[in-house]
């Protein structure tokens, strides 16, 4: 909530300032800080008005004092008097205003001008309150302009006539890029030659440097170490994942998650009724407690002070805005604010297998050919169809042919199966046996114990089909992340009552890799449906699920979770434009840190709306057993404000 914001009255007194011809590093001061000169000059005002009333010079007091109600409150009267005639809504500035200056009306009515004093101490201190809530919520944009920072204007690109500096908009796809040691990394490329390690900090927020080698993928804004490396563009330089990743955190930043919209709502309403008790407070006899009318209108003032909910409206953004940005350091990529509060509240987790408990880099194994065929066969009619498929399994076979790749017609992935199409003329099948429902496919026996063998080995088996028949089939083995068992052990401590694994893979494999991670349940056989049929339960049962997933199978599942969290190293493009939350270049450990930041949130919010409720309420006893004054209602009042917002600051530390 930003509530103080430099009107045109300040931005005329900075053109004055350019006008006095003042020293750089003052105007840069300015230019940079608007409301807290706005702040400084009120404050000075308000000084030499009780300085000229205290020495007798009541006038002149009088009109400085006003000139400082004016610098300080000009904004917040506008913000407030726009939401009221626009939107017909009565909103915090408006409040803070309208006390002001009846503090100042009934000082000038009764001639007791410390009354003018107050309503500006009102003022300043509002003022401050939002400029520091300002300060505070540049702190969590930080992260996007040392984002920005990261990638390099220019790059050299290699052509027939030799290396040209260009600027990275005119760079395109398929140009090779020089980068030497020592360097930033302009754009996301494939190293085509050369190695080095690199520092990838920036994106996956961890500083170890990381080897490279040909035909390793690099992205933009990664530092470069020892070694030079000639890149090959392959993704649009709007598009690179540095870009990505701002366009992401500013998104975030623009959500209002439901429980800061269940805020604000209360807001409207709670404004309404500050407002008519606050009149009535006003215009009832002094009956009650005996008090004079002078008396009744200034308790009623400081109602309107500190009855305002901006310490509540401040409990929930600042707190989730700074676990988006500390997400962001540590290359976790919050979409909005509403996920990272949902995540807080998850009880179940769902796991895909490949790509995401496992490496996804994954190696064949074995060859088994069908009698009549050889190995070399069965892997390039595999190879030249998986080559149109962005499934880790089609990238192994892709990688493990030697043979060039036929001619293929009309390819069509068949999400959860496999994938189909004509391979040299030839209706052909890659995936499951079963990929076509209906299949009746009949093999011999030595295929049947090879694929119950491999299978019990934890290893995925494809089968090749071609003219409805079985060509062979394909081992592939993939290797479970080093960090999936204690990441899933962990889990448990964060209060995950239950972890599941989803697959489209054959039981004894994903059993295999369950009893290996320690998951608690397994689902396997899915097709993507399937998935969503499996997440619906868990919701009915445990309410908030869930989903990590890398595959195209796997966006169906992804929407349906209450969380959809995707691999951002392997994950394909569909899974990363549903899932809710990125998890950059495959780190699942991260996945641990994601769940804490949104506990921690939680735990935060909690504590800033009950601190802001108990200390209205503890004002509001108080002014009516009139034991504060405006100023003491305004300092209680903004001070809880001000406190709720830097406890939401502390999400900012790892």
């Amino acid at each position: 909530m930003s509530r103080f914001r430099v009107g045109r009255l300040l931005s005329a007194l900075l053109a004055m300032t350019t006008a006095l011809n003042l020293p750089d590093p003052l105007k840069r001061l300015t230019q940079a800080f608007p409301d807290a000169v706005a702040v400084v000059i009120c404050a000075i005002l308000l000084l030499l008005g009780w300085l000229s009333l205290h020495l007798g010079w009541i006038g002149i007091g009088v009109w400085v004092l006003l000139a400082a109600y004016a610098i300080g409150g000009y904004d917040s009267a506008r913000e407030g008097l726009t939401t009221l005639f626009r939107e017909r809504e009565l909103d915090v500035d408006l409040l803070m205003i309208v006390a002001a200056l009846g503090a100042a009306g009934l000082g000038l009515w009764r001639q007791e001008y410390h009354l003018l004093i107050d309503g500006g101490i009102l003022i300043l201190i509002f003022a401050i309150s939002g400029a520091l809530e300002s300060i505070a919520m540049r702190r969590t944009e930080r992260s996007i302009r040392a984002l920005m920072s990261l990638t390099p204007e220019t790059a050299r690109v290699v052509t027939a006539q030799g290396e040209q500096t260009r600027p990275i908009r005119q760079v395109r796809l398929g140009d090779r890029v020089l980068v030497k040691p020592g360097e930033r990394v302009p754009l996301d490329g494939l190293i085509r030659s050369g190695s080095s390690t690199l520092n990838e900090a920036s994106i996956t927020g961890e500083s170890v440097p990381v080897e490279k080698a040909t035909g390793d993928e690099v992205f933009a804004g990664t530092l470069n170490g020892s070694g030079a490396l000639a890149l090959e563009v392959h993704t649009p330089p709007e598009s690179n994942l540095i870009q990505r990743i701002i366009q992401l955190v500013e998104q975030a930043q623009q959500e209002t998650p439901p429980s800061q919209q269940f805020i604000e709502r209360f807001e409207r309403g709670y404004a309404r009724v500050i407002v008519v008790v606050g009149l009535m407070l006003a215009v009832l006899p002094p009956l009650a407690w005996a008090w004079s009318w002078e008396t009744t209108i200034y308790r009623a003032l400081i109602f309107l002070v500190v009855a305002s909910p901006c310490a509540l409206m401040a409990a929930i953004m600042p707190t989730l805005l700074a676990g988006i940005a500390n997400g962001a350091r540590q290359g976790i990529l919050f979409k909005d604010g509403a996920q990272l509060e949902l995540l807080g509240q998850v009880k179940a987790i769902a796991f895909d297998k490949t790509g995401t408990l496992t490496t996804g880099q994954l190696q064949v194994s074995q060859v088994i050919p069908s009698p009549g065929q050889t190995a070399a066969q069965v892997l390039q009619v595999a190879a030249s169809l998986e080559a149109y498929s962005e499934h880790p399994i089609g990238a192994a076979i892709v990688g493990a042919a030697d043979s060039a790749l036929l001619p293929v017609d009309n390819p069509q992935a068949v999400a959860g199966r496999g994938i189909t199409g004509q391979v040299a003329g030839l209706p052909t099948r890659v995936g499951r046996i079963d990929l076509t429902q209906g299949d009746r496919i009949s093999y011999g026996p030595e295929l049947d114990a090879a694929r119950e063998q491999l299978e019990s080995q934890g290893q995925t088996v494809v089968w090749v089909l071609q003219q409805e028949q079985v060509l062979g089939l394909i081992a592939v083995a993939d290797e479970v992340r080093s960090q999936s068992q204690a990441m899933v052990q962990r889990m448990r401590s964060l209060g995950i009552q239950q972890t599941v694994l989803l697959t489209g893979d054959n039981p004894r494999t994903a059993d295999s890799v369950a009893q290996a991670v320690g998951i608690d349940r397994v689902y396997a056989q899915l097709l993507p449906e399937d998935k969503v049929k499996v997440i619906k339960q868990l919701q009915q049962q445990y309410d908030q699920v869930a989903m990590v997933g890398d595959g195209i199978n796997d966006a169906p599942a992804l929407a349906q979770a209450t969380v959809g969290i995707a691999m951002g190293g392997t994950g394909s493009d569909v899974a990363l434009e549903t899932a809710d939350i990125v998890l950059m270049a495959n780190r699942l450990d991260r996945l641990e840190a994601a769940i804490q930041i949104g506990r921690r949130s939680q735990r935060i919010v909690k504590q800033n709306i009950v601190f802001a409720l108990t200390v209205i309420g503890l004002l509001l006893i108080a002014n009516f057993a009139g034991g504060i004054n405006l100023p003491a209602g305004v300092v209680g009042h903004e001070g809880s404000t001000l406190l709720v917002t830097l406890n939401g600051l502390r999400l900012l530390r790892r």
